[in-house]
């Protein structure tokens, strides 16, 4: 069924994307439940859709996260563009309420994450053939980059802030200070210097596209300094427990 012009307003609102052409909109939004073919259903945009999504995420992560290796990149990725946050994201868009589905369909109390995240990644494909590579990436990057810092962040390798402080706290009586020594660049695209100090020891300072990120790097070096971490032939970082936790053991590795 066609959308009404004042649905398709509706929608484009809460996407934050107006459609040059609104038929790529309606398909995003049709199940494969109630359309007379597949081939006119949502399928073939979430295929499209979800490499889209991959490709931008990865360029962003590319060019956020300068100083990790493609493993890291990896794990990163893997949480943004899961099916889970896919999902999450396409119900805070109320896009699960949106989609047309077959009576079947309709009778469940809840669409399941995996047909919400095809939503999702569905109207990306949209965008993109509507509105050409920019607008998709616009579109993603809205809703995805404040989940970005997030899964860096939470990531066992990232968590040098949170490892130093425990040091600091247990052995050295100190908390950590991060000091803003310089930022440059214009306002879409600053960098940071940023060095952390322990007592009245001044650790070397480290540049990063947001402080978050400075601040995490500037806690490794600290880190290195203090002989608490060391790098693998294979460029992970190991931590060494007996110097962060006394009585940890080496088992709890």
């Amino acid at each position: 069924m066609a959308l009404s012009d004042e649905s398709v307003n509706k929608i484009e609102s809460v996407l934050g994307y107006s459609f040059s052409d609104p038929s790529l909109l309606e398909r995003a939004l049709t199940h494969a439940s109630i359309a007379d073919d597949r081939l006119v259903s949502n399928e073939r945009l979430e295929f499209l859709g979800d490499a889209v999504l991959g490709y931008v995420v990865c360029e962003e992560l590319y060019r956020q996260f300068e100083d990790l290796l493609e493993g890291e990149l990896t794990k990163i990725k893997s949480a943004v563009v899961s099916r889970q946050l896919c999902a999450r994201i396409a119900r805070s868009l109320g896009l699960d309420r949106m989609l047309s589905l077959g009576k079947g369909m309709q009778a469940r109390d809840s669409l399941p994450s995996s047909l919400a995240a095809a939503v999702f990644e569905s109207v990306i494909g949209a965008i993109l053939l509507d509105g050409g590579i920019e607008a998709a990436k616009r579109f993603i990057l809205t809703y995805i980059e404040p989940h970005i810092e997030e899964a860096a962040a939470s990531g066992h390798q990232q968590n040098f802030k949170s490892v130093l402080q425990q040091h600091a706290q247990a052995r050295l009586n100190h908390q950590p200070v991060y000091i803003l020594k310089s930022e440059t660049g214009p306002d879409h695209a600053k960098r940071f210097e940023i060095a952390v100090q322990l007592g009245d020891h001044l650790f070397a300072s480290s540049w990063a596209s947001s402080k978050k990120r400075a601040e995490q790097k500037a806690a490794l070096i600290a880190l290195e300094e203090l002989g608490l971490i060391h790098e693998t032939r294979d460029g992970h970082v190991v931590y060494v427990p007996e110097e962060m936790f006394e009585g940890r053991s080496d088992a709890d590795e």
